[in-house]
């Protein structure tokens, strides 16, 4: 971490984690909890962030004064494909709502939380940032990085045009404690836990995995990203978005046996060519942020690990 003071403390301040139930919003939440300040949630029943009016109203009534917008529609490659409305539909009305209702309720700082699939296709690995833009989007997913492209432009319109220090940030692809782990809607890594733990119950002789096994994917646990958003947002004040990433990648054959090996799995792994891969390869470029001083603590053995553990104990439990 830095040693220089914060350019925005949250001491002592009214802090809304918008989608604080979420896998990164619940981590944000702890990572909150060592900061000396007062957290705002409001669950999905009490507040529905697509509510234009009931937003402005609560946010009116519940002054926050920093906000990490952490709340989105989510979901792998198959939810995209089978749900694009939805997918471009709800996250442009949470992100419109919520910006507009941190200008209109003279929020002091915001955070907008994107994704690492608003790069194109076959951008130029690691991506860096000024890749955004620069070509066609992965097909896969497409709903869901339209409508983050946006969200990141309109934090960036409101600093323009407002003097509203709104910022973005870009994580990588994210896993840890409070994932989803439904087959039909979950990222690959969350799948595979899953899936090898299913396998290894039943006691199975093979389990099947998505696609060739080939793409190229980067991870980082989200307490993680949740310790480099703190530190954005207490650091960070530009209109350019910002990468987080852990700088290691693993394709997907070698990540579902490395939770193979953990969990103490020995059956066959197999492919299904007929499942989409998605992208090739997605790494980040994040020096950026390291430059800043940030770095991760987390290993990726080690996080994938403690997530089984997790997993396994909730099965159990």
């Amino acid at each position: 971490m830095a040693s220089a003071p914060p350019l925005y403390s949250l001491r002592g301040k009214r802090v809304w984690v918008a989608g604080h139930r979420g896998l990164v919003g619940s981590a944000l939440v702890r990572r909150l909890a060592g900061e000396d300040c007062e957290i705002l949630a409001v669950t999905r029943e009490e507040l529905d962030l697509r509510d234009q009016a009931r937003v402005y109203a609560w946010m009116d009534d519940a002054r926050p004064q920093a906000v990490f917008l952490a709340a989105a529609r989510v979901g792998g490659i198959l939810a995209n494909a089978e749900h694009p409305a939805p997918f471009l539909h709800d996250n442009l009305a949470i992100q419109d709502n919520v910006i507009e209702g941190a200008r209109r309720a003279g929020v002091e700082k915001l955070l907008f939380l994107g994704s690492s699939c608003i790069y194109p296709r076959l951008a130029p690995q690691p991506m860096r940032e000024d890749a955004l833009l620069t070509g066609p989007l992965e097909p896969t997913n497409e709903w869901y990085a339209i409508a983050k492209i946006a969200g990141l432009k309109l934090a960036e319109a409101y600093r323009r045009e407002h003097g509203s220090d709104f910022i973005s940030a870009m994580p990588t692809n994210l896993y840890g404690p409070g994932d989803n782990f439904d087959l039909a809607t979950s990222h690959v890594l969350a799948a595979l836990i899953r899936k090898v733990y299913e396998a290894k119950a039943a006691g199975a002789r093979e389990l099947t995995i998505w696609g060739s096994g080939t793409p190229r994917r980067e991870f980082m646990h989200v307490d993680d990203c949740a310790d480099a958003l703190v530190f954005l947002m207490q650091r960070y004040s530009a209109p350019e978005h910002i990468n987080v990433g852990s700088g290691e990648e693993i394709t997907v054959a070698d990540l579902a046996r490395l939770i193979a090996e953990i969990a103490g799995y020995d059956g066959a792994i197999v492919n299904d060519p007929g499942k989409p891969d998605g992208a090739p390869r997605k790494l980040m470029d994040s020096s950026k942020l390291a430059g800043l001083g940030w770095t991760r603590s987390i290993a990726l053995r080690d996080g994938i690990a403690a997530t089984y553990r997790w997993y396994a104990a909730g099965r159990n439990g």
